[in-house]
């Protein structure tokens, strides 16, 4: 089992800059893949980046070039920095471990509570 945790969200001003992080604990090592997604109001959650336990990382086009995704594993925690957020960036950030480099679905994927980020304009 795998527990999650994000923590570091909270309400920014547009152009700001937010970290969000996510600690990890449980029988992390088959769960080699991290990933941050958010879910607007109204909308369906998205994909946001993702890094594999060598440090490879990928980005979805909405975010590539503002925010960058790291890990420290000897503290078992993932980050995300998010700069020059704007509104559109307002969401439930959500934190995954998973054991390959999909997207979705498979089995033994496991999902942090979720940190709300609100940017204002």
């Amino acid at each position: 089992q795998v527990q999650l945790a994000e923590s570091g969200g909270g309400l920014v001003q547009a152009g700001g800059s937010l970290r969000l992080s996510c600690a990890a604990s449980g029988n992390i090592f088959k769960f080699n893949v991290a990933g941050w997604y958010r879910q607007a109001p109204g909308k369906q959650r998205e994909w946001v980046a993702r890094i594999s336990g060598g440090g490879t990382t990928d980005y979805a086009a909405s975010v590539k070039g503002r925010f960058t995704i790291s890990r420290d594993n000897t503290k078992n925690t993932v980050y995300l920095q998010m700069n020059s957020l704007s509104p559109e960036d307002t969401a439930v950030y959500y934190c995954n471990y998973r054991p390959d480099w999909k997207l979705w679905g498979g089995p033994n994927v496991y999902w942090g509570q979720g940190t709300q980020v609100t940017v204002s304009s």
